[in-house]
């Protein structure tokens, strides 16, 4: 008897186990894993994106947000993606070339007029079709989130031409067309990653780094570097990314809810950017930073051996005409 018991017992405990694993559950649950602060713009659009899906969807589709690289590196997380371990990342696209080949073309200094231009480029054929470049990388494109201007700063001297950026170590992200970009101006590219660069401000293992005005302020970067030079040589977007594992999986009516849970975080994101700017370049100067506004010509006329490079790659020259054009 006590055998018996102890049989359904344990036979009632697995049934209680399937069930809390999901396999019967009406609610599907993504995760999403990022690398950035709970206060940044695109953190606050993915909250909202999920808040949606949740309505929408009358609560079949939820999302659990893991910010701060609590799984990881970007780089990790877009391999956990592809393994199936996770759902859902943003990247920059300039790690995302390492996935994606022909995300590199985003990399290109000066690339943009202005930043209407970059819209119309992202929300248009090209940047769709850059997004597909990802599947056969087991990687699916849901859209871009605005990650502004990307700028010098320093520790000990200003940088209002390249001239200055000659023998200093400046941080760039895991990407061969960041790296040559920086040595292009002079500067000496040493990849480093996200978490582990304010201790390697700290140290000296580099003299600056390179990125967007919300990303220097919410790293607390600008409490070692003291210069921010607003050359604002590269425009790099973010990306949202869904493992193909998971997304072949959604039914189309899935699909339809999270593309418009989606659309709505992009709208929502690109204004809390364009305010968190604006905060962030105040702040920063309150802190003491001193903003240096460059004469830009000086560094675009320096990455001309860039584009010369690009002109020799059929394919990635293409898409630049592609952009150029793009009114």
């Amino acid at each position: 008897m006590i055998k018996r018991n102890l049989i359904l017992l344990v036979s009632f405990s697995c049934i209680l186990l399937f069930y809390s694993c999901g396999e019967f559950s009406d609610t599907r649950t993504i995760k999403l894993a990022h690398g950035l602060d709970v206060n940044h713009s695109v953190h606050k659009a993915m909250v909202k994106m999920g808040e949606d899906l949740v309505e929408i969807s009358d609560g079949k589709i939820q999302l659990e947000i893991y910010p701060s690289q609590q799984l990881g590196t970007e780089r990790e997380c877009i391999e956990l993606l592809q393994i199936g371990s996770l759902g859902m990342t943003k990247v920059s696209v300039g790690v995302m070339e390492n996935f994606a080949p022909k995300m590199k073309v985003f990399g290109l200094p000066f690339l943009f007029r202005d930043r209407e231009h970059s819209f119309q480029v992202l929300d248009g054929p090209v940047g769709q079709e850059l997004l597909d470049n990802g599947t056969q990388y087991w990687i699916k494109g849901l859209a871009y989130y605005d990650a502004g201007s990307r700028s010098f700063y320093t520790k000990d001297k200003p940088i209002t031409s390249p001239e200055d950026l000659k023998g200093l170590k400046i941080r760039v992200m895991e990407s061969v067309t960041a790296m040559n970009m920086v040595n292009s101006l002079g500067g000496s590219a040493t990849p480093i990653s996200w978490g582990e660069l304010y201790t390697s401000l700290q140290q000296g293992v580099v003299d600056g780094a390179e990125n967007n005005p919300p990303s220097f302020y919410l790293s607390r970067h600008y409490e070692v570097c003291k210069y921010y030079s607003l050359d604002e040589h590269t425009a790099l977007p973010d990306v949202l990314i869904m493992g193909t594992h998971l997304w072949d999986k959604l039914t189309d009516q899935e699909k339809e809810w999270i593309n418009q849970a989606v659309d709505s975080s992009v709208i929502y994101q690109r204004k809390l950017w364009a305010e968190a700017e604006k905060e962030a370049l105040e702040e920063v100067q309150k802190a003491g930073v001193e903003i240096i506004y460059p004469d830009k010509t000086l560094f675009s006329k320096e990455v001309e051996e860039v584009y010369s490079e690009v002109k020799k790659n059929e394919e990635m020259y293409s898409l630049v005409k592609k952009i150029q054009n793009t009114k």
